[in-house]
């Protein structure tokens, strides 16, 4: 994950800085402080002025959005009337952490007094959180001494899944052709992805895809051409195979470019006229995978910004499924036609074309692979009744393979689970999880979890 970034939001009461102004600059020392707090720990922090009227927050939220945080991370300097704020922060798509933490550590009867001003935000937090969930704004909370216990830490565990949420809320995701016709789990309308997720299906259009491969400068080709030689095995490659896989894949690059995609997908059996890529662009979508690229096959845009999302805070994240299960070996073997992220693979990828080309295009170049050993958390996102979602979360390892190896022309890999394949399989089942997948590896699942409550996924895990 790239540096974390947050929007430190102070919350105060007007009402003091009209009977109490000397109160004041105590309290913003304060923030100064728990401020530093993040930046020792490497978060980048962009404080807002003290928040007390409607007018101040909406003006404060919004330069936070264009400020690109992951967060937002409250902080009541004192009570703050909750109506000034909660129109505001429950307009915002950006994820909301509070912090519920006070100067004193101690505050027993031997207490003065006067520090009662400067110690009092519980309540205001209270105020705040009950006009949230009203609201139907998703927040998480994380309550301590900002010195004296770990709740800088625990907040900065949320901002992974905030990225992720926010990315999600955010997402720009093409799609090439229609769904694979009859493939029910995965599909979801895109006014629902806009409406329940925030995401946006773009659709493309064939004659502008068919423009931009066609315009591929032939220097751009040959340079990723040799890209493509230091990157992947091509002992077993046709050149002219590879050069109008390259093409296409440019082609497609460039759109996603233009239409400022974070994600795409697309059915195989749209390559040809239908979309106008000559070839299934296999190569290109496990390079965007790597690049930090939502991707999901067959036209599944759900899944493909999933995959995006996941990217946003862990990179080495691919699209997958579960294809076969080893009953014996306790093991479930993951694989694709042609999609994954290169940058996971196990030694370096062979670029082939398939034995058996099930598209109606040319035959396609792939990037045949083994996925790394390592510990992993496999991850769905489930369509429910009513326009509802449940992230399922696996946590698991792939297996690093020793010895023979036969599936050298496929995409592929092992994943132990914690539980038995057969407990596993049924646990995933009964929880509707789709055949459409993500694998991500090194994730925290506490992140994970916390992208599932700021995006309202009911979140289960399969253990």
């Amino acid at each position: 994950m790239n540096e974390p970034k947050i929007g430190l939001l102070p919350l105060y009461l007007e009402l003091y800085d009209r009977l109490l102004p000397a109160y004041r600059a105590r309290m913003e020392q304060f923030c100064r402080e728990v401020a530093g707090r993040f930046e020792k720990r490497g978060v980048k922090v962009v404080t807002a002025p003290v928040c007390r009227l409607k007018g101040e927050f909406a003006r404060s939220v919004q330069a936070l959005e264009k400020d690109g945080v992951d967060a937002l991370v409250t902080l009541h300097l004192a009570y703050s009337p909750s109506l000034e704020s909660a129109s505001v922060l429950a307009g915002t798509h950006l994820p909301i952490i509070v912090l519920d933490t006070a100067p004193a550590e101690v505050f027993g009867p031997d207490q003065d007094p006067d520090a009662i001003m400067y110690n009092h935000g519980i309540h205001g937090v209270q105020d705040m959180c009950n006009l949230l969930i009203r609201n139907g704004k998703p927040f998480v909370i994380e309550a301590g001494h900002w010195t004296k216990s770990d709740v800088i830490d625990r907040v900065i565990r949320h901002l992974p899944g905030a990225r992720m949420a926010a990315r999600m809320a955010t997402a720009r995701v093409g799609l090439v052709g229609k769904p694979f016709a009859g493939m029910g789990d995965f599909a979801v309308t895109p006014e629902c992805l806009r409406k329940a997720i925030g995401a946006q299906v773009v659709m493309s259009r064939p004659a502008r895809l068919a423009k931009l491969v066609k315009q591929v400068p032939v220097a751009d080709v040959r340079r990723e051409m040799a890209l493509d030689a230091k990157r992947f095995d091509l002992a077993k490659l046709d050149k002219g195979s590879h050069e109008l896989s390259v093409r296409t894949g440019l082609g497609l690059r460039q759109w996603m470019a233009e239409e400022n995609l974070t994600a795409a997908t697309m059915n195989f059996e749209a390559a040809g006229k239908v979309s106008g890529l000559p070839v299934m662009p296999f190569l290109e979508f496990s390079k965007s995978m790597a690049r930090g690229a939502g991707y999901a096959g067959e036209g599944d845009a759900l899944t493909a910004v999933l995959v995006g999302a996941l990217a946003s805070a862990y990179p080495e994240t691919t699209f997958t499924e579960m294809f076969c299960a080893d009953w014996k070996g306790g093991r479930v073997f993951l694989s694709h036609m042609g999609e994954f992220n290169v940058d996971l693979a196990d030694g370096k990828p062979v670029l082939a074309e398939p034995g058996l080309n099930f598209t109606p295009g040319k035959s396609p170049v792939v990037a045949y692979g083994r996925l790394k050993g390592g510990p992993a958390v496999f991850v769905n996102l489930a369509p429910l009744p009513g326009n509802a979602f449940r992230l399922i979360l696996a946590p698991g390892r792939m297996e690093a393979v020793r010895g023979k190896d036969r599936f050298q022309q496929c995409v592929r890999g092992w994943f132990r689970p914690k539980s038995s394949v057969a407990d596993f399989l049924a646990s995933y089942s009964r929880l509707g999880g789709t055949h459409h997948a993500a694998l991500v590896y090194g994730a925290d699942l506490k992140s994970l979890r916390s992208f599932g409550e700021f995006a309202r996924f009911e979140v289960r895990e399969v253990v």
